[in-house]
């Protein structure tokens, strides 16, 4: 599908190249810029190996690159061996240069593989020595043989070679006989396969060492700090250089840069880890975002609520997050000999506006909406820009109906997602319905009736999705949506819930027909999950070039002197009061304002010299258009806003 961030140009505002009247060209020289305007926004699974070709308005085109298919560990049973296979060889390179290193786990990874050991810190110079010493391994071609020997047997040898981490894996296992994995005769590892056949398998040319970090033994902050080497890995050469052209250009996109470039947000130390500011730029495209959203709910039948940050500890006990979510949560606050909790999610309150009043069948279904703020506690290594934080505000909604509603409530929340998301530009998404798990609460009539909704709902929105048998939570079934961004990425955002749980734990009912008490059905539900994190993800997604109608400042006036700035002044007050983001800047030279201009990726620049103050025009440059030529500022204006309207491109 196009994307909503359409880099098609209207027809009524452009006029072929031919035709440009090359305005500013007057007042400077500006070369024709170079993108990759139609790859940017359309990146999928298949990665480029050679650096794009350079766009240009005139001349030949040059040969389009060959492309490579990255596969998935899902998709190749061969990158997933060889891939687990690297884990064991880098063990191996390890413990030879290191002999005092003790191994833990090395599973393999989405884009490759790591390993972690008990060891001292390791630098780049000595993963260097490493890679070297897998390459030698591979060269070498040695076999990869699976052994099964008793949980006796393997406790001596482990004891043998002291590896105490190995030991505990080793206890962890229940299933017997106890598999292991030789690498010729030289080493060995507690292992379940599955590997290539020899070490020759492995193209040494598509491995590469890419990075030491800092890991917690079993992610426990009291234990042992180890050290996790990752790599990458790959079935040839030209398949790593995609992945790495295809890392570079995630690096490019980095939200945490882009935020500081363009001054969107930022975390402050003085307040705390995890801990958003949003700066006057970031926020108008949350405010854009959020009046959206609310915009789309009360269409579709939503009520707007707001409800507090804090509550009584008992509404936690009640809805039984203090006994399976209290590590997540903040510590309580004595308030007047009560105690009271920050909040880490919107649920239980969504359930006290619903009791506040007898409820009929007649008024189910009810839905609200609330854009709520929650706390969670996260560990300060688990942090990471917008993606992982410690105060968000979810896009949280409930829906309270009846059984044979929850079909029809289901296809409503699947229209109003896709509504919502592809207003921002994601139109691909994976989809995956998770059915009852061997734990769960609730009736197996209800449970098939709703997974049967769900099911129902999904087929008549006509999307494909996967079924994870067994992977529903508790309370309930469940629909997760991925969507899909301009590098091929997927991101968990939405998710429809259905849940048995907090109704009976609250035990809210309504009255039915015969007057008699029943239990609605619940169902939570999110479309952006939060709005830091979906920010994160835009940000990433256009590489911070945001289209005209989601840009933070749509229109840059630029004076060529300071003799045009009172009429810059004028325009600037004009554009803004026809609802035009618009900002003045002066007091350098035009080719620097127009530089800054395009570093800040402000979409559209208005020149302004001596001729623009005696016509009452401005000369106009769109940073993904080129030269649109002179035009009076009252059209300029209307064409801004009709493209704003429809969420197209000057």
């Amino acid at each position: 599908m196009a994307s909503s961030h359409s880099l098609l140009f209207s027809s009524s505002f452009l006029s072929k190249p031919s035709s440009f009247t090359s305005s500013l060209r007057r007042f400077v020289y500006l070369p024709t810029r170079r993108f990759w305007p139609r790859q940017r926004h359309g990146f999928s699974t298949v990665f480029a190996v050679a650096t794009e070709p350079a766009i240009s308005s005139s001349g030949p085109k040059k040969a389009e690159p060959s492309t490579v298919v990255l596969p998935s560990n899902e998709s190749s049973d061969k990158l997933l061996k060889i891939r687990h296979t690297c884990a064991h060889v880098m063990a191996m390179a390890v413990q030879k240069l290191f002999p005092d290193a003790k191994v833990t786990i090395g599973p393999w990874i989405d884009n490759g593989f790591y390993y972690d050991f008990d060891m001292e810190p390791l630098t780049d110079k000595d993963l260097k020595r490493i890679k070297k010493e897998m390459d030698r391994i591979i060269s070498r071609n040695l076999p990869l043989l699976r052994e099964e020997v008793s949980r006796e047997e393997a406790k001596k040898r482990i004891m043998a070679i002291n590896e105490p981490y190995k030991m505990e894996i080793l206890d962890g296992i229940k299933e017997e006989p106890i598999t292991v994995y030789h690498i010729g005769n030289e080493w060995w590892d507690l292992c379940a396969g599955p590997h290539v056949e020899t070490t020759g398998k492995i193209n040494k040319k598509a491995v590469e060492l890419e990075s030491v970090a800092g890991a917690y033994w079993r992610g426990d902050e009291k234990r042992q700090m180890l050290q996790r080497i990752y790599g990458t890995a790959w079935e040839s050469e030209e398949q790593l250089k995609a992945y790495l052209h295809f890392k570079e250009e995630a690096k490019r996109r980095d939200h945490r840069r882009i935020g500081q470039d363009l001054d969107l947000f930022s975390i402050q130390d003085e307040a705390g880890g995890g801990l958003v500011f949003w700066h006057p730029k970031g926020a108008i495209v949350r405010n854009i975002i959020e009046e959206s959203w609310k915009k789309m709910h009360v269409e579709h039948g939503y009520d707007l609520i707001y409800t507090p940050h804090v509550a009584k500890a008992d509404l936690w006990k009640i809805s039984g997050h203090l006994d399976f979510y209290r590590e997540n949560m903040y510590d309580q606050m004595e308030i007047e000999d009560e105690l009271y909790q920050l909040r880490p999610m919107n649920c239980p309150y969504h359930i006290l506006l619903y009791q506040r009043k007898r409820q009929s069948y007649r008024d189910l279904p009810i839905r609200v909406a609330e854009l709520g703020t929650v706390y969670r506690y996260e560990l300060s290594g688990s942090l990471h820009g917008l993606f992982r934080v410690r105060g968000f505000t979810q896009d949280d909604a409930h829906i309270f109906c009846l059984e044979d509603q929850i079909k029809d409530e289901i296809r409503g929340v699947l229209d109003l997602t896709e509504e919502i998301l592809s207003r921002f530009g994601f139109n691909k998404y994976e989809v995956n319905l998770s059915t009852r798990p061997e734990k769960s609460v609730g009736g197996d009539d209800i449970w098939e009736k709703a997974t049967f909704a769900l099911r129902d709902a999904l087929d008549d929105k006509g999307w494909s999705y996967e079924v994870d048998e067994g992977g529903g939570a508790f309370y309930g079934p469940k629909i997760d949506l991925k969507i899909e961004d301009a590098l091929g990425r997927k991101w968990q955002c939405s998710t429809i819930q259905v849940d048995f749980n907090l109704p009976q734990r609250f035990d809210i009912t309504y009255v039915d027909t015969n007057s008699d008490k029943k239990r609605p059905i619940m169902i939570h539900r999110a479309v952006l999950g939060s709005l830091e994190r979906f920010f994160g993800v835009l940000i990433e997604h256009y590489a911070g070039d945001f289209p005209l109608w989601l840009s933070p400042v749509q229109v840059r006036v630029l004076p060529v002197t300071d003799n045009q700035l009172e009429f810059c002044k004028e325009v600037s007050k004009k554009l803004r009061a026809c609802g035009v983001r618009a900002e003045l800047c002066h007091g350098e030279r035009l080719p620097k304002l127009i530089r800054n201009a395009e570093t800040q990726k402000i979409p559209l620049m208005a020149v302004v010299g001596p001729k623009e103050v005696e016509t009452g025009t401005v000369t106009v440059r769109s940073r993904f258009g080129g030269e649109l030529g002179t035009i009076p500022v009252d059209d300029f204006i209307n064409k801004i806003n009709i493209a704003v309207e429809t969420r197209t491109a000057l």
